[in-house]
């Protein structure tokens, strides 16, 4: 088994935020972490990190995906297609939120296979914050809702992300750590 982080775009990196914390903390449990630096990291396109995951990664059924906003996309798209053990989804959405660097991603130009993606793992943890400045709550709730992921929603962790943000992440750790034990 192995964890795989996967960044938002806009050009951050896998050892962002609280990605640093929860590879520690994990690596504390003896699970093997991949916090690569992925290509197109700016635009963070299908194109480039679907394959990247699967060729590159060696993203399998003994794999959890972590993905932070754009990452989390990238997480949801890989598993519509590919068996993975389970994934982490933090600040997640499923439309383009009427950004064209969210259109330019390739990830939204059809729709979801939601039964495909529940299907190709064994769970799905979410977390989602009321005060998120970028995905509005709604995106977040019906992701929970077509996925029936374990679904935590804080009022106050915005983006979870960025220098006055979560730098530490005990929530996931202790629900990762959880899905891991079981």
């Amino acid at each position: 088994m192995k964890v795989i982080f996967i960044p938002g775009n806009g050009g951050g990196g896998p050892l962002d935020n609280w990605f640093p914390y929860l590879k520690d903390k994990l690596e504390e449990l003896n699970v093997t972490v991949t916090a690569s630096e992925f290509p197109d990291a700016y635009l963070a396109r299908e194109a480039y990190w679907i394959p990247f995951l699967k060729e590159t990664l060696k993203v399998d059924e003994y794999t959890v995906l972590v993905g932070h906003s754009s990452g989390a996309i990238a997480a949801m798209r890989f598993a519509e297609k590919q068996k993975i053990l389970g994934s982490v989804l933090v600040a997640s959405y499923h439309t383009d939120l009427g950004m064209s660097s969210e259109t330019e991603s390739g990830y939204f130009d059809r729709p979801w296979d939601w039964d495909a993606i529940r299907q190709n793992q064994k769970w799905v943890i979410q977390f989602a914050s009321l005060n998120d400045p970028w995905i509005p709550i709604e995106e977040a709730r019906l992701v929970h809702q077509k996925l029936n992921s374990e679904y935590y929603e804080s009022l106050h962790d915005g983006h979870f992300g960025g220098p006055t943000e979560k730098l530490t992440f005990p929530e996931l750790f202790q629900a990762l750590k959880a899905k891991l034990n079981s």
